[in-house]
């Protein structure tokens, strides 16, 4: 008898299979600011999402990643609650012309484990109240396996609506991207210490870097014409250092948890 486990996983298997993959794509100076990034292609990047508050006037403060059409990955640290709005298909905050999605939130789910002092296991769950319609300009990320092990120097690219430099007034209306090489956690530990955990992978300090605003956002690898979501931008320097790395949720240590929880949900 097929349990009905087996039968939520094997929807999200489903719903994934069509994941990491843009109609639109993205032209990345330096792979083939963010702090010292650049504009994004519109479009490019489908599955990244901007969380709003409603209540004052869809002002941006964290990012996420769209993983299917009922599911967003985000930061624990964000504090996402369900008077948050989801907005998809963005990519010019300050138009009104664009045929965005914005969606309610059923249920935020953070990690059990996540600690707020160490940020370890820094992510977190949003269900959507409504499903989001998949297009050209909304479509979901593959997630990183559970025990991936990724390459140090791998170039991997992070976006999002964060500062440009760590003291703007503002966050760029236009979505930023930028490349930076993943480190490995002995790398990492070398500017960072005994602060990066397992359930971290550490980018950058190589002249660019994510900032405030991009939290919950995507840090995603590309293979075989696929991207796969590898981590979630958590923490860094609190100037937005181009030569420390950030620390991101390390999604395949993290794995495990995020498919129980949507399989169960």
């Amino acid at each position: 008898m097929i349990t009905l486990w087996l039968l939520a996983c094997l929807a999200l298997a489903g719903a994934a299979a069509g994941c990491g993959v843009q109609e639109i794509q993205p032209q990345i100076t330096g792979y083939a600011r963010i702090v010292n990034g650049e504009e994004a292609v519109p479009g490019s990047w489908p599955w990244q999402v901007s969380l709003q508050e409603s209540r004052l006037n869809s002002w941006h403060f964290c990012g996420g990643s769209l993983v299917n059409e009922h599911w967003v990955v985000t930061a624990a640290h964000c504090g996402v609650t369900r008077s948050n709005v989801v907005v998809l298909g963005e990519h010019d905050r300050s138009s009104s012309q664009e045929n965005v999605q914005k969606l309610a939130i059923q249920k935020v789910f953070t990690h059990p484990d996540y600690d707020s002092r160490t940020i370890a296991n820094d992510i977190a769950l949003i269900k959507l109240a409504t499903a989001a319609q998949l297009g050209r300009t909304v479509a979901p990320v593959c997630l990183a396996a559970a025990g991936e092990q990724d390459r140090g120097g791998q170039l991997c690219v992070t976006t999002g609506w964060g500062k440009t430099r760590y003291n703007a007034l503002s966050t760029p209306s236009k979505l930023q991207q930028t490349a930076l090489p993943l480190l490995t956690n002995e790398q990492c530990q070398t500017h960072w210490g005994t602060n990066i955990l397992s359930s971290m992978i550490c980018a950058g300090a190589a002249g660019s870097s994510s900032c405030m605003g991009d939290s919950g956002g995507p840090l995603v690898c590309e293979e075989s014409g696929v991207w796969r979501l590898v981590g979630v931008v958590s923490w860094g320097s609190s100037r937005c250092a181009t030569t420390i790395p950030g620390v991101y949720a390390r999604v395949s240590e993290l794995r495990a948890w995020v498919d129980s929880v949507i399989a169960s949900n």
